[in-house]
């Protein structure tokens, strides 16, 4: 069984993400969302769940609790989840 921080950065470094890719589509700081992959902090429940369907994995396996099928780790980034949050951050302003 795998840290979930550990997890965390070895599912976003193979979908080919930064940092600040994730944390733009998540709404936290670069800060925030860096802490998580160093295991200061973690995220909240539905930060969770929002990871989980961009990275298209289950909970089990984000926690680290499942493996990761090998097939689906270098499987392309989920566009559709940024491309959604990436319009709903401009309707903010």
């Amino acid at each position: 069984m795998k840290d979930f921080n550990s997890t965390l950065r070895e599912i976003r470094i193979m979908r080919g993400y930064t940092q600040k890719d994730m944390s733009k589509v998540l709404e936290v700081s670069q800060n925030c969302y860096a802490s998580w992959e160093q295991g200061r902090t973690e995220p909240d429940i539905g930060k969770i769940k929002r990871l989980c369907e961009i990275f298209d994995v289950s909970s089990d396996e984000l926690l680290g609790i499942n493996d990761i099928p090998e097939e689906s780790l270098g499987a392309a980034p989920n566009e559709r989840m940024f491309a959604v949050a990436e319009s709903k951050r401009k309707r903010k302003f």
